[in-house]
């Protein structure tokens, strides 16, 4: 790693907090390379279960809502449309609750040294991204088995890639700051995670939503962004209503700036309170 040379002085991390942020971006690495790590150290499997848990929750969400509940699938094969939707849902409910303990996690390091406290969520978030990648594959393999190949629109992938990246971030730099002063929210996320998995069009398409009420169901940041997925990956005849698309990725980059104002402000107080 390299040397850092720090002047400490009245006003010094409001100046200079973007560029001591780009001079820490090896500890970056490293605390990603080191949460990586440990999330399957000592299991029997390893990493493979990255690939169990989102197969598992695709099988059973493609019984109860496709087979047992009979609901729409749009013309693609039904689990074709709920793995679609995981992969967006299920990188942005790792990535907060990665990131909700994150700070607590490393109490030792930010009570001892300087340096932008940025670094932890975000490093924590990075993990669930290699998930959502281990995922992806897994959805290269299924539309391989139904022989189901992408569009043209498959090209705004890439985009919606960064705006799940933004939803995630924004909602994770939300809660790891709140939970540092409020430890409530350990609590909290496992309900947030598992309520909003059934409130998210994952297991469904959203036009089983009536349509006077899909502007109020866009509500949800989530719904735009897994729409879009579809949308981008699944093509043919997904429609995308536009309003409810573009209500939900406003609402993202709301909570993305909100997220990063809000963790800034708090970012004085964490070596005090922890």
């Amino acid at each position: 790693m390299h040397s850092i040379d720090l002047v400490v002085e009245a006003g010094h991390t409001e100046r200079q907090y973007w560029k001591d942020l780009w001079s820490y971006r090896e500890l970056f690495y490293f605390l990603a390379w080191r949460d990586l790590l440990v999330r399957y150290k000592q299991t029997a499997i390893g990493i493979v279960w990255a690939v169990i848990r989102p197969f598992l929750t695709m099988v059973v969400l493609t019984i109860v809502f496709g087979k047992l509940a009979k609901l729409p699938s749009e013309g693609v094969p039904y689990p074709l449309l709920v793995f679609t939707a995981m992969l967006p849902w299920q990188f942005f409910a790792n990535a907060l609750s990665e990131s909700s303990n994150s700070l607590i996690g490393n109490a030792n390091l930010i009570s001892k040294v300087y340096f932008p406290r940025l670094v932890i969520p975000t490093s924590a978030i990075i993990v669930s991204f290699v998930d959502f990648l281990i995922s992806a594959v897994i959805l290269l393999g299924l539309m391989a088995w139904y022989d189901f190949w992408p569009t043209w629109r498959v090209v705004a992938l890439p985009p919606l890639i960064l705006i799940s990246f933004a939803a995630a971030m924004g909602a994770g730099l939300w809660i790891s700051a709140l939970n540092v002063k409020y430890r409530d929210f350990r609590y909290i996320i496992p309900f947030i995670v598992q309520f909003g998995l059934y409130i998210s069009p994952v297991g469904f398409s959203t036009t089983v939503v009536p349509e006077e009420w899909r502007l109020l169901y866009s509500l949800n940041p989530m719904v735009g962004v897994i729409d879009g997925f579809r949308w981008a990956i699944l093509g043919k005849d997904m429609g995308l209503y536009l309003p409810g698309f573009i209500f939900s990725i406003c609402l993202v980059f709301l909570i993305f700036i909100s997220g990063l104002w809000f963790f800034r402000k708090a970012e004085r107080t964490f070596a005090d309170i922890i």
